[in-house]
């Protein structure tokens, strides 16, 4: 029986030692939706390596790597490892697929994008000749009749309280710094509402009460988020996603969002000035809008959680000191922040080389936490030296109590906002070691 051995690298921190973790809080589903697109005459083993360690001495066929950021750096060693020993090596998740020519330099092969063709093609060929191609592309039309994931792979492993759905991907928006613009052209596929729903009824009955749907922009299509909403709301559970704060200029849809269960949700608000924005290809948000769209969601009963970033073509270092300002008057229980990195692949990043304004090329610094390119009213190094200043001013101990102990909304939902604490100081953690914070 042959047998493919799937591995999600962690990444380094800055004491240059492997990231580890006693639970998988977030688990992807990648690997549980692969392992159900696997014949069965396949044996699927997968490890996560946060909290599993690798045996190079595997009997695996083929090893597939995932390539989730800056852990693509991780998983290149592991692929050189692994050929040395002569396995076939194949990478796939986003970053491989924007830098398929490089990665190609350590593996044997890469799936571009969409696997739902492409994996089981790259399968056949290895059981019909041993002989896989280089690069596998098959963009898919439509989302129908994926299977049922195999989420007892996840139970295997240590993990927190929710499991993976997703329901649509891509996104309508073409942001010029997203990778997933950069993948899916402004195409968003949604799914056939009655196969999400037996996804989440699966979760439910494996003992979960809560889920996270893995969506690039949920209000991509308001009408199908509605629909599923409203097949949600009975099933009396709760859940998390992603989307734009657009969703706070439907009433009526946040509403639903809301009695459906959902009530934390993360929103790339990118920048609070316009000028910020609209230099990304993201004028459609307005700057001056942030807070009472903020407002409107938190007053719906939805947490939110932000993605900022910093080092755009508008900042100087007055904007993101204000930035910190910004996180405290809206009270934002979970914030993160980025360094904004010109993806290879992106629009962003053909601009910048063109402008000559790309710092380096070496891909191991395009990690969100360093300055890669120059920005038109501020320094690299400046940015680099405010990128640590401000996560260490909102993950301060008097950041934290004012954003969630302190917060009203805390007393409407006092385990939710537990749980912001727990990931407030999971943060806290990973920032007293210089390591970009990040939920594995």
């Amino acid at each position: 029986m042959p047998k493919i051995l799937f591995i999600q690298p962690t990444q380094y921190g800055a004491d240059k030692k492997l990231c580890k973790q006693k639970k998988i809080h977030l688990p992807g589903l990648v690997f549980p939706l692969l392992a159900a697109m696997t014949p069965d005459n396949w044996e699927v083993e997968v490890k996560i390596e946060v909290v599993d360690e690798i045996n190079f001495d595997t009997d695996a066929d083929i090893v597939g790597i995932g390539t989730m950021g800056y852990a693509i750096y991780r998983g290149i060693e592991i692929a050189t490892e692994f050929r040395k020993r002569g396995k076939v090596v194949v990478m796939g998740g986003y970053m491989a697929s924007l830098v398929a020519e490089k990665a190609l330099e350590y593996v044997d092969s890469v799936v571009v994008g969409d696997a739902e063709i492409a994996y089981p093609l790259l399968l056949r060929d290895f059981e019909k000749t041993r002989n896989i191609q280089k690069i596998y592309h098959h963009p898919i039309g439509n989302l129908k009749g994926l299977p049922l994931p195999k989420y007892e792979l996840l139970l295997e492993k240590p993990i927190g309280n929710m499991l993976p759905v997703q329901a649509g991907r891509g996104c309508t928006q073409s942001c010029s710094f997203c990778s997933i613009a950069s993948l899916y052209d402004g195409k968003y596929f949604t799914r056939p509402v009655d196969e999400v729903i037996r996804d989440i009824q699966r979760v439910k009955d494996l003992g979960f009460n809560r889920f996270y749907l893995l969506d690039d922009n949920i209000v991509s299509n308001p009408k199908y988020l509605k629909t599923l909403c409203k097949e949600i709301e009975p099933l009396k559970m709760t859940w998390a996603s992603q989307c734009t704060l657009h969703l706070a200029k439907n009433p009526d849809l946040l509403e639903s969002v809301s009695h459906a269960g959902g009530n934390l949700l993360s929103f790339g608000i990118e920048s609070i000035t316009q000028e910020g924005l609209n230099k990304l290809d993201k004028s459609w948000l307005r700057a001056d809008e942030h807070k009472k769209l903020i407002k409107s969601i938190s007053g719906a009963g939805i947490m939110v959680s932000s993605e900022m970033m910093i080092g755009t073509d508008s900042d100087t270092e007055v904007s993101i000191r204000s930035t910190y300002d910004f996180i405290q008057q809206t009270k934002i229980p979970i914030p993160r922040f980025y360094i904004l990195t010109p993806i290879p692949g992106s629009a962003l990043y053909d601009r910048y080389k063109s402008e000559n304004r790309l710092l380096t090329e070496d891909l191991q610094a395009y990690d969100g936490s360093h300055c890669v390119h120059v920005p038109a009213n501020i320094s690299p190094e400046k940015v680099n030296e405010l990128y640590w200043w401000i996560y260490q001013k909102v993950f301060s101990w008097r950041s934290i109590i004012h954003r969630i102990i302190l917060n009203p909304a805390a007393l409407k939902a006092p385990l939710l906002y537990l749980f912001a604490l727990a990931v407030n100081l999971h943060y806290r953690r990973y920032i007293k070691k210089r390591v970009p914070p990040n939920i594995f």
